[in-house]
């Protein structure tokens, strides 16, 4: 047989994790995360990580295993998942469970990515500074000076994106776009998509509901307790974003809390909008 490699995305709170451990349940797999927040070990409330029940379940990989002050991206997620999964298959896995919503993880084991040069964290701290400070139309328009084919192609409304592009033309001199080969890198084994999809309404109404369990849960003090790493990449996340923005004063707590499910939604509407451009994607109801 094949060696297979299922993939179980979606939009945020369509429910994978649940469907992704009776999948590993069934063909006897670990469900192995491409979910770029729940790796660190810090953050567990506010990504939505999997509950200790579904943890105890099915061997978990890349849950809550990284310290957040290290500096994890997309690039190190495909070495190291590439790595694991052909370690399982040498184990004697046939088809293994893979499950989360990080598109560019998702890409990144898919295709590989191109070989973008290192950044010092110091670098890439500062513009995160400028991000909150500034916003990101300060950061876009320079940008644009150092490298307009980016900014005619990214989306500038993700200072994350505009903060990567921006740290590599900066660091090197050269535009971030120019270190693009968009060359597929080939892979040893079968990759199916699996897409889960709800009714836009009833996924909103799990949205507004699951950002509530996380406030019931300690969503605030587990914020609060990240405030000394704020300006690092992995919390400009939603829901830590907001409650520092809160932390500041800037809205009561009512208020924090339905922008963080707003924003939320945003984020599942843009999932959907990046993943109905590919078409090898096999979709079914949740």
């Amino acid at each position: 047989m094949p060696r297979r490699v299922e993939i179980i995305l979606g939009p945020t709170a369509v429910g994978k994790t649940g469907y992704a451990i009776r999948r590993a349940l069934e063909v006897g797999s670990p469900v192995i995360s491409c979910d770029s927040r729940q790796v660190y070990r810090e953050l567990r409330i506010g990504t939505a990580c999997p509950s200790d029940e579904e943890l105890a379940a099915v061997r978990h990989y890349f849950i809550r295993s990284i310290p957040i002050t290290r500096n994890y991206t997309a690039g190190i997620y495909e070495a190291e998942a590439v790595d694991l999964v052909n370690r399982l298959f040498a184990e004697g896995h046939e088809t293994l469970v893979m499950c989360g919503g990080s598109m560019m993880y998702i890409d990144a084991f898919c295709y590989g990515l191109d070989d973008f040069p290192e950044v010092p964290i110091q670098l890439r701290q500062h513009l995160m500074e400028c991000l909150r400070e500034e916003g990101v139309e300060s950061l876009a328009s320079q940008l644009r000076e150092l490298d307009p084919v980016s900014y005619e192609e990214l989306d500038l409304s993700n200072g994350q994106r505009v903060i990567r592009a921006l740290e590599v033309s900066m660091y090197t001199g050269q535009p971030f776009s120019s270190f693009k080969t968009r060359r597929f890198k080939e892979r040893d084994f079968e990759i199916v998509k699996i897409g889960l999809e709800r009714p836009r309404e009833q996924l909103y109404d799990r949205i507004n509901a699951r950002v509530l369990q996380m406030v019931s849960d300690g969503l605030e003090a587990e914020a609060r307790s990240m405030l000394p790493y704020r300006n690092l990449p992995a919390l400009q996340t939603v829901g830590y974003r907001e409650m520092f923005d809160y932390f500041d004063g800037q809205w009561d707590f009512e208020t924090t809390i339905r922008h963080i499910q707003a924003s939320t939604r945003h984020y599942a509407k843009r999932q959907l909008t990046w993943w109905r451009r590919d078409p090898s994607i096999h979709w079914i109801s949740a």
